[in-house]
């Protein structure tokens, strides 16, 4: 007699463990421009299939869901049929016995209010909305909008000056952003459905550290318009504007209020991340176009009128980015000893190195700039760095990468816990900072679990300087009359970038976004000297033309992800030198072979050929 084999509840586990992950892989590597509603009838389609069956919301009801979600994408429904949708949703919701039916209604519920006009696109128009389409995941998700494909395949050619030239088709910041950016493209490389993302910024590290930027040819600019942009501020911003506007033919007056150009680049980002011998190859390839006018030390309605630029000028663009950073309004905050961040970031930027021997130091925050901070204190020889965070670790906004390293240097973190006051001595200086301990609450509105003062005592951090890293603000004071918004502190424009009630005053990054990343910044600028020229009354082309290599057959092989390695912490908290290692040869042909060519396969076509 034989016997049947049972599998085990490990086994059925482990399966099911290995489904999951693949999924999750599958909704990770899904490409911008795919239509919302079809996407989440799948997503109910998949809560379906791991039912239980035990109760009718769950077992009866998601079926059912799918298939009204279905006949909205056929185009066979009706207002009537999202009232129904809606009905059912709701009732999913709130009588399902487990997480499988609440999370599936719960998201249908949620798309019928992020996608409105996509629902309705389908009942009215019988199709998906005009900008739903196959779009190349890692281009689309670039605020530059960089042909990521195309310098990929040429640095597997090892044409590194073509692929930097490639880049600066549309980001005239490779280097910097080689080293800082936060690649957005790598969160969509449809990669993840094989294996991992390329290391996008590994590769683009490699081409501007075997081709440097100021060394790479540049696209001829166009004859000269006699039109005039004044632009205020040299920051990623405003260099790319200036950089764009330059290649069309206007001439360009930079007005900068520090001494030398790059803005938070060079004032904002440590050395140690962003070496600024390698910011000026950048800043010297973007003057090197020959419209540029750099006015240093200049400040508006100091040196300057605004009234003055907007005469003088055919058209003026406000990118004066977020240089000042915030103090918490709590008890003790007027101690001497106390400091924002960005301050303190900002000296070491002109060279200006604090010497805290000695001193405890306090951060407050948990950005990219509070880790930033902390790892520059511990180079300045703190005897100790602790980092007050409000949020769990898994919640800091700041990157896994720079808590890990801020942490592996010596910085502790002192998470769940919020300011309280600042104590001082007989002198008013610094002596300690006062936390409160935080608990976990509700999820709010993005998904985030907030924080509330837990039941326990606060807790006393003895310190001799506090620097606080919890944001930034625009300094717009001078700006006021135009349209600046007195809240926030941010200019109020139009889609096309225009100053909101000022026929030639454009401005566009973090003054007007609020504080974002640099590659944001430099797509804001982008777009706004497209604007810009469109209104002046032309539309030029900038592109460099590049002939392409000829995509290869795609090379499915399994690899493990290629991580950018660094120098040891014993070594690199001594001082400010870079820390990041590049990849190896044969590192980065890897990573260049592992690219399944989006342009050209699964997504329609990005270019062909020459562009």
């Amino acid at each position: 007699m034989q016997t049947k084999s049972l599998i085990t509840r490990n086994e059925l586990n482990e399966k099911l463990s290995v489904y999951t992950r693949k999924y999750s892989k599958r909704i990770k590597g899904t490409p911008p421009g795919v239509c919302p509603v079809t996407f989440i009838r799948s997503f109910v389609e998949s809560a379906s299939s791991q039912t239980c069956g035990k109760c009718v919301p769950c077992r009866d009801g998601l079926p059912q869901l799918s298939k009204m979600l279905e006949k909205i994408i056929e185009g066979e429904g009706d207002e009537d049929s999202l009232t129904e949708i809606v009905d059912l949703a709701t009732t999913i919701r709130d009588t399902a016995d487990c997480a499988i039916g609440y999370e599936a209604a719960y998201v249908v519920l949620q798309s019928m209010k992020t996608f409105r006009e996509e629902y309705y696109s389908h009942i009215n128009n019988k199709q998906c909305l005009g900008e739903v389409g196959e779009k190349i995941p890692c281009v689309s998700y670039c605020p530059a909008n960089v042909d990521i494909p195309g310098y990929i395949a040429l640095i597997g050619e090892k044409r590194y000056e073509d692929a930097v030239a490639l880049i600066r088709n549309d980001n005239p910041f490779p280097t910097a952003c080689a080293f800082v950016c936060e690649h957005p493209c790598m969160t969509k490389c449809r990669r993840e459905l094989l294996d991992n993302a390329i290391n996008i910024r590994g590769l683009k590290k490699y081409a501007v550290d075997n081709a440097h930027a100021d060394k790479v040819w540049l696209p001829k600019s166009n004859v000269s318009t006699g039109k005039t942009i004044s632009v205020i501020g040299a920051g990623p911003s405003g260099l790319t504007a200036a950089y764009f506007l330059s290649l069309m033919g206007h001439h360009v007056d930079v007005y900068e209020a520090r001494e030398k150009a790059g803005g938070m680049l060079r004032y904002g980002i440590p050395n140690y991340r962003l070496p600024k011998d390698r910011l000026d190859e950048d800043i010297r390839s973007i003057l090197a176009t020959g419209n540029i006018e750099m006015h240093y030390n200049c400040m508006i309605n100091r040196d300057i009128s605004m009234d003055e630029l907007v005469e003088k000028s055919d058209a003026v663009f406000i990118s004066i980015g977020a240089q000042s950073g915030r103090l918490v309004p709590i008890e003790g905050i007027e101690s001497k000893g106390v400091a924002s961040a960005v301050e303190m970031l900002g000296e070491i930027g002109k060279g200006n190195i604090p010497d805290y021997t000695g001193k405890k130091i306090v951060v407050v925050g948990g950005g990219n700039v509070a880790m930033d901070c902390a790892r520059s204190a511990i180079r300045c020889n703190a005897e100790s760095v602790n980092v007050i965070v409000m949020e769990r670790q898994v919640d800091m906004t700041a990157s896994p990468d720079e808590i890990f390293g801020a942490i592996e240097e010596g910085a502790e973190l002192l998470t769940l816990h919020a300011p309280l006051k600042i104590t001082s001595n007989e002198n008013g200086e610094v002596k300690s900072f006062i936390a409160q301990p935080q608990r976990v609450g509700k999820f709010n509105s993005l998904d985030k679990p907030t924080v509330i003062p837990a039941d326990r005592d606060p807790i006393e951090v003895p310190c001799d300087i506090v620097l606080m890293a919890i944001g930034q603000k625009i300094d717009s004071e001078s700006f006021e009359k135009y349209s600046v918004e007195p809240v926030r502190h941010i200019f109020e424009t139009e889609p096309t970038t225009r100053v909101k009630g000022y026929e030639k005053i454009f401005a566009a990054g973090d003054c007007v976004s609020g504080p974002a990343t640099a590659i944001k910044a430099i797509g804001a600028g982008k777009i706004a000297a497209i604007n810009i020229d469109e209104y002046l009354g032309y539309n030029h082309k900038f592109k460099a033309h590049i002939a392409m290599p000829e995509p290869k057959q795609n090379d499915r092989t399994h690899y493990g992800s290629t991580h950018l390695t660094f120098v040891s912490a014993r070594e690199r908290r001594r001082n400010f030198d870079p820390i990041e290692n590049g990849m190896s040869y044969e590192e980065a042909m890897q990573e260049c072979n592992k690219c399944l060519r989006c342009d050209h396969f699964g997504c329609g076509v990005l270019v062909g050929g020459d562009i």
